[in-house]
């Protein structure tokens, strides 16, 4: 992989950590603890609970993969970068671009 794809997809991976980290504030938001002390109806509450934990779960999913890009970023310079983990092949270029934290190719993540 050349030098040109390499910055290419770092500035594509610093997009997607700016988006997420924008992405992430308004799922915070969100996710507050509902209040319980709230008149409104039980099934009003249940629903309220579950919209939370969903919230919450996303939440979490989406710190993960900050967590994931912030070191595909660090890596993206490394000779191994953009390299199947477990094949060894080339990583598709349009796949990298999409999910720059993969390890895998297409058809070993299958």
């Amino acid at each position: 992989m050349d030098h040109g794809v390499r910055q290419e997809i770092a500035r594509s991976i610093q997009e997607q950590i700016r988006d997420l980290r924008l992405e992430i504030v308004s799922m915070e938001e969100q996710s507050r603890t509902v209040d319980l002390d709230q008149p409104i109806g039980r099934l009003s509450r249940m629903d309220s609970l579950t919209s939370q934990g969903i919230a919450l779960s996303t939440l979490n999913k989406a710190k993960v993969r900050l967590t994931r890009l912030k070191i595909a970023l660090q890596r993206v310079e490394d000779h191994e970068f953009g390299f199947c983990e477990n094949c060894g092949e080339e990583i598709a270029f349009k796949r990298l671009r999409a999910l720059p934290e993969s390890t895998l190719c297409i058809h070993c993540a299958a």
